[in-house]
């Protein structure tokens, strides 16, 4: 291309322009736009995959602390038949305290899947609608 061609594309007036240079300005400008919302959309999703990620880490960690809960309640079962008070008193506390740290835990995850939820970019299709909106109003207002 030459540089006049390339000033010319900057410097075009819609309304001198012709309909293959309209045609031509559309079609880049909508492959532009494309672009930049399909940008859009990956990083929205890509966040919200961040969010899920925590969200089953954490879910994760409570299911681990509450079978260490599980194992304190069977030793202090154990404990208490052999009912030696101070030793099943002992592991009952640490079971209730495994078992309230598991539902703080749980709490916390189940808060981070809900920032997740859902996993569409809605922004992004929030976007893309005022586009094909735009888009629309301006060829109506261009064909009357």
């Amino acid at each position: 291309m030459t540089d006049q061609q390339i000033a010319g594309r900057a410097a075009l007036d819609p309304a001198d322009a012709s309909t293959a240079e309209l045609v031509r300005l559309a079609a880049e400008q909508v492959s532009r736009l494309g672009r930049d919302e399909l940008q859009l959309a990956r990083m929205e999703i890509a966040g919200k995959a961040r969010r899920f990620g925590t969200g089953a880490g954490l879910f994760g960690a409570a299911g681990v602390i509450a079978l260490y809960g599980v194992g304190a309640l069977i030793a202090t079962l154990i404990l208490l038949l052999a009912l030696v008070l101070p030793h099943w008193a002992a592991a009952l506390i640490v079971a209730v305290v495994l078992f309230a740290v598991a539902g703080i835990v749980a709490l916390i995850g189940r808060g981070q899947f809900r920032k997740g939820a859902p996993p569409a970019p809605e922004e992004t299709m929030g976007s893309v609608k005022a586009d094909v909106q735009t888009v629309t109003e301006a060829v109506r207002k261009r064909g009357h």
